[in-house]
């Protein structure tokens, strides 16, 4: 066994050190022994602490600055100090007046709730909140309570792609323009449209100085190439000149629209829960980052838009890879939907504690139902995704509710929507007199169109049920979820974070964060010829931070 001596603290530093691996080719291989794993773990989690490692006789040594100059020609391994606040693009945190390249994403239907907002933003750290999906009076209660908490942020709203409903997406910016929300998270999106073109220029003014001045700030998810180069764009011109044209926006705002992109900050949805294309974020990243550059070298922005990556980031290890990569910000959204702060129902946490990676299915979305668009949800304890791949299929089959075997009929409004058809559309027909009355002038032309809207019934309040905790319809809730939420549960289990009762979001984020830059320190380590014991190489969160 190596002993292990720490360095007390010498007036001097070293001028010439060779950190050479041919230099260590003599060195002890690990540092197993017992003492030297306890004093490593030690200096190891002192993050904010650099030091030394160095062999002796046959005997590994630590040591911080100063570093005694007897030493100079001794072989050494140096790892650095490195903080949370350290990773990420400072761009994005001063953008943001963040303390974290981080952000809880927006979790529709209030799952990201106010609470959860105003809880990360009291501590420094930027959150969406939910709005897709909510009427325009639940959102606009929503600014006024999360503005109340946070009169200065950080706060951000979603804005979701609404294109079958799009009177909720442009009454939604309207909110976001009265009030002067700062930043909208916008998903879902395909193309640029009027509200989105409304709400990015209407921001745009010139400082003193003659530079761009970007008062309402867009973070665009995304996980497609072609989406992302129109949000690296800058706003298509027709939108411009209609904008223009109607009053919208001055001539200043038109001309200063050619200069800045769509977007502030793109974040690339890999493998997640809700809307996702279930692609790997190591394909991702590269490939963003590159169609970036060739845009910034394409239109020379002042600022370069900021790359961040979602899906998937559940654990340490993940948030480190992602920055390893590239990444300008980190985002995280099922895992805090765990959380006692999310708008889920006690019910629903539950069950997303219990998940493993492989409890997810994929199933047809609500808000995009007849274009065939599906979301990734929890299959563990619900049907929900099984019976809504089967309505989809029967409104792909059939033009009318009619025309559906009546045995299929029965079975449908028996078990699955526990009312009948008709029920249904009256329901139906009440909730668009008053959020879009053109669908039912459609649907009464058009039956299929008719069996859409009760079938988007179920998939609906699906969510909302598992939100509210809905007894009696357990089978049914619809809980947005990714293969990460498996991922943090492997990694929390055995400690006090494995019960979705202790899950807070900002001790979460700050472990996750704390734990990347931890292990960051293992890796820089291990590439210089280290071997560190396997108990040291993960990261494991024993307290709360907060």
């Amino acid at each position: 066994m190596f002993s292990v001596r720490v360095i007390s603290s010498v007036p001097t530093y070293l001028d010439e050190v060779d950190m050479t691996h041919s230099s260590l080719q003599h060195a002890p291989s690990d540092l197993s022994s017992p003492d030297l794993t306890k004093t490593l773990k030690s200096y190891l989690e002192s993050l904010d602490t650099s030091f030394w490692i160095y062999p002796v006789s046959g005997t590994w040594k630590l040591g911080t600055f100063p570093f005694p100059s007897e030493l100079s020609n001794t072989p050494l391994i140096y790892v650095p100090a490195v903080l949370p606040e350290t990773f990420g693009d400072p761009n994005f945190k001063k953008t943001y007046g963040v303390k974290l390249a981080y952000y809880a994403g927006a979790m529709a239907n209030a799952i990201a709730s106010e609470r959860l907002v105003i809880t990360m933003g009291k501590a420094g750290l930027l959150a969406s909140f939910g709005a897709g999906g909510c009427s325009p009076n639940r959102i606009e209660n929503a600014i006024h309570e999360i503005q109340k908490a946070l009169p200065k942020g950080p706060y951000a709203f979603n804005l979701l792609n609404s294109p079958n409903e799009p009177s909720l997406e442009r009454r939604a910016v309207e909110l976001y323009l009265k009030y002067g929300v700062p930043v909208i998270e916008a998903s879902a999106y395909l193309d640029i449209t009027y509200p989105l073109a409304l709400y990015r220029l209407s921001g745009l003014s010139r400082t003193p100085d003659g530079k761009v001045r970007i008062s309402n700030h867009i973070i665009a998810k995304v996980s497609r190439k072609e989406v992302a180069s129109r949000f690296l764009s800058p706003a298509p011109a027709d939108l411009v000149s209609q904008l223009l044209s109607e009053g919208k926006i001055s001539e200043e705002q038109a001309q200063l629209a050619s200069l800045v992109p769509m977007a502030d900050d793109i974040t690339v949805e890999a493998d997640s829960g809700g809307h996702t294309d279930n692609r790997p974020l190591v394909g991702l990243i590269p490939t963003m980052l590159a169609l970036r550059d060739e845009y910034q070298a394409k239109y020379h922005y002042e600022t370069p838009v900021h790359i961040g990556a979602a899906g998937g980031i559940s654990t340490p290890q993940s948030v480190l890879a992602a920055f390893m990569m590239g990444a300008a910000y980190v985002v995280t959204g099922s895992v805090n939907q765990s959380c006692v702060e999310s708008g889920a129902s006690e019910h629903t946490r539950n069950l997303l504690a219990q998940a493993d990676m492989a409890d997810v299915a994929m199933a047809p979305a609500a808000d995009m139902f007849e274009m065939g668009v599906k979301v990734q949800v929890l299959k563990r304890g619900t049907m929900f995704a099984n019976r809504a791949s089967k309505l989809y299929e029967l409104y792909s089959r059939y033009p009318c509710w009619e025309e559906v075997p009546q045995q299929e009929r029965t079975r449908l409004e028996t078990t699955v929507f526990k009312r009948t058809f008709e029920e249904i559309w009256q329901d139906t027909e009440k909730f668009f007199a008053e959020r879009d009355p053109r669908q039912l002038e459609r649907a009464q032309q058009d039956p299929h169109h008719k069996m859409a809207l009760v079938f988007r019934w179920y998939l609906g309040l699906s969510s909302r049920w598992s939100n509210t905790g809905e007894k009696g319809r357990e089978m049914d809730y619809q809980i947005w979820c990714g293969p990460a939420m498996g991922t943090f549960n492997d990694w929390v289990r055995g400690t006090y974070l494995e019960k979705p009762e202790n899950r807070h979001v900002v001790d979460v984020a700050l472990h996750l964060m704390k734990g990347a830059a931890y292990l960051a320190r293992v890796r820089l380590a291990e590439i210089q010829g280290i071997n560190i014991p396997h108990p040291l190489k993960k990261y494991v969160p024993e307290t709360p931070l907060v």
